[in-house]
């Protein structure tokens, strides 16, 4: 009786609290989420199976996180063995056209990474995701478009981005954490100068990167990401470089302030919602200076895990927001309706199409 009486007391008075320190939406622009929306940051794998070439280190595929990865696919090992590797595809196609808010995502390879010579360096690495798979796959599925990935250190770079926009790329997506990758080396300029002529944006991961054992966070930084802009490349950061610090500032303040320097850097808000990037939510839905700079991506699969979850907003949502909120169904859905809830401007849902010239 007496624990009845103690947790009782403990519901009742984190409920004062509560209505005491409630605040509401993190921004003003709360809206109904529109329709037609297009996921620009979207994730598939793969472990060779079915002839894909893709591959997964051994480390990772003994690691406790492979079986979980497979989970939050909505898939699992003796499946992906069983049909190959395009069957999280055909998850991830199915789910969107069960959204009532989101019609197509773009799904992006992850090129190996490479050594300074050229050469693969897959001792180093820990996933690849061909872009013939996935380049060819897409192709089956009309809710899917192509997002390739070309490592700049590749021989054949230059004609890997050629095919790339020949075969449907409306980006090129770099992890620089786990590839390897200095944007601000200038022996990119070709590259950078071909992304421009084939108007191919570049979709860059930003800030530190949690979710692979190896990696090089100090790649992560957003004023690397200088040379490619002063070439002209439309830069588009990832997740708003909302993780990590370099050299002793946040890196989504090293992004915002390279802003007006640069018109052609634009940003998305994949991920902004997880449990250990939430802290940049208010800076990221209020500051003027990403204003029609901002687009909607998921990062997934991650909007599967419980890192993406309403009831981590009590002060923010209502409780019956939060209650319709975690029984939505579709990833997609409940994905949209969170961040329009928080306040999401309609016009970031909006600007993927746009953008990336999705019809």
């Amino acid at each position: 009786m007496l624990f009845v009486i103690i947790f009782s007391g403990v519901l009742l008075a984190l409920f004062v609290l509560r209505l005491v320190f409630f605040r509401g939406p993190i921004a003003e622009h709360v809206s109904e989420p529109p329709e037609g929306i297009l996921d620009m940051h979207c994730h598939t794998a793969g472990i060779g199976a079915g002839g894909s070439e893709a591959w997964t280190s051994d480390e990772l595929r003994k690691s406790w996180k492979f079986g979980l990865y497979l989970k939050v696919f909505g898939s699992n090992e003796e499946e992906v063995n069983e049909k190959g590797d395009q069957i999280l595809m055909e998850v991830i196609a199915s789910s969107v056209r069960d959204s009532d808010h989101v019609d197509g995502a773009v799904i992006l390879a992850m090129d190996a990474p490479y050594t300074d010579d050229g050469e693969i360096d897959k001792g180093s690495g820990e996933v690849c995701v061909p872009n013939r798979f996935v380049g060819e796959k897409v192709k089956l599925y009309p809710e899917l478009h192509f997002g390739s990935s070309v490592h700049p250190n590749r021989s054949d770079a230059l004609e890997e981005l050629i095919w790339s926009k020949e075969n449907g790329a409306v980006l090129v997506k770099w992890l620089p954490n786990i590839q390897n990758i200095d944007p601000s080396n200038e022996r990119y300029v070709p590259y950078y100068q071909k992304l421009v002529d084939l108007d191919i944006p570049l979709l860059t991961h930003v800030g530190d990167e949690d979710s692979f054992s190896k990696t090089n966070n100090a790649l992560g930084d957003p004023q690397l990401l200088k040379l490619p802009l002063e070439n002209g490349v439309r830069v588009i950061a990832a997740h708003v470089a909302s993780s990590g610090k370099s050299q002793g500032q946040d890196n989504v303040e090293r992004l915002l302030e390279m802003m007006e320097d640069f018109p052609n850097l634009v940003a998305d808000l994949s991920t902004i919602t997880q449990t250990n990037r939430r802290k940049y939510l208010k800076t990221v839905l209020n500051d003027q200076r990403l204003i029609g700079r901002l687009m909607y991506g998921t990062d997934y699969p991650l909007t599967n895990t419980p890192l993406v979850t309403s009831w981590q907003y009590p002060l923010n949502l209502t409780l019956r927001q939060m209650w319709e909120l975690s029984k939505t169904r579709n990833s997609w859905d409940r994905d949209v309706k969170l961040k329009a809830a928080l306040g999401v401007r309609s016009e970031v849902f909006k600007m993927s199409k746009e953008y990336l010239g999705v019809t």
